[in-house]
C-alpha cells in the first residue's frame, strides 16, 4: 500500500503539469513588438499649461479694473467693495482707484456670514465682493476668466472675459 501512495503523488503532479502545459493560450509579454506598437499609437496625455503667479495677478487686476469701471450692479446703499485677492493686489487696486465710489477696502473690514449679504464693518451697510476665476491657458496661450460680484442672493452675477498676452502684457480681448 505504501508503494501505491508513493507512486500516486508523482502521478498526480505529472497530470497537473501536463494539464498546464497543454494549455496553448498565447501569453502576452509587455515587451513584445505588437504591444509596443499599440502603446506608441495611443495619444499622449495633454500637458496641462499653468500660469505664472505674476500673470494671474495681472489678469485679475485687468478683470477687477473692468468690473470697477463698468459696474453691472445697482447698489445705491452699497458702502464698500471688497476684492477676493491677496493684500498686495487689493492695495494696488486701492491705489489705482483712490476715489472710487463706493471705496475699495481691505478684506479685514468685511463681515461675511453664510447666507447673508456681505457687510462693511465700518458702516454696517451692505458691501459687494468681487472675485476672479481663471481657466488654464488655451492652446494659443489665451486665457478665459470669469469676474463675479456678490452682494447677497438678489445681487449676484458674472461676466466672462477672454484675455491674451500682447508684447508681454495681458489685455482683455472680449467681455460677455
Amino acid at each position: 500500500m505504501k508503494v501505491k501512495t508513493q507512486l500516486a503523488l508523482p502521478l498526480v503532479l505529472l497530470a497537473l503539469a501536463t494539464g498546464c502545459a497543454s494549455n496553448h493560450e498565447k501569453i502576452v509579454f509587455a515587451d513584445e513588438a505588437e504591444i509596443r506598437a499599440q502603446s506608441a499609437a495611443a495619444p499622449a496625455p495633454a500637458i496641462q499649461k499653468h500660469l505664472e503667479r505674476a500673470d494671474e495677478s495681472q489678469i485679475e487686476q485687468h478683470v477687477f479694473g473692468y468690473l470697477l469701471e463698468h459696474p453691472l450692479w445697482n447698489l445705491a446703499g452699497c458702502s464698500a467693495i471688497f476684492l477676493q485677492a491677496d493684500d498686495t493686489e487689493v492695495a494696488a487696486m486701492m491705489k489705482k482707484y483712490p476715489d472710487h465710489v463706493p471705496p475699495i477696502k481691505p478684506s479685514n473690514r468685511a463681515r461675511l456670514k453664510s447666507h447673508r449679504p456681505p457687510l462693511d464693518r465700518d458702516t454696517k451697510k451692505v458691501a459687494i465682493v468681487l472675485t476672479v476665476e481663471l481657466s488654464a491657458p488655451d492652446a494659443d496661450d489665451s486665457v478665459n476668466a470669469t469676474g463675479r460680484w456678490y452682494a447677497g442672493d438678489a445681487v449676484t452675477g458674472f461676466r466672462a472675459f477672454h484675455l491674451k498676452k500682447v508684447d508681454g502684457s495681458w489685455q482683455i480681448e472680449g467681455a460677455k
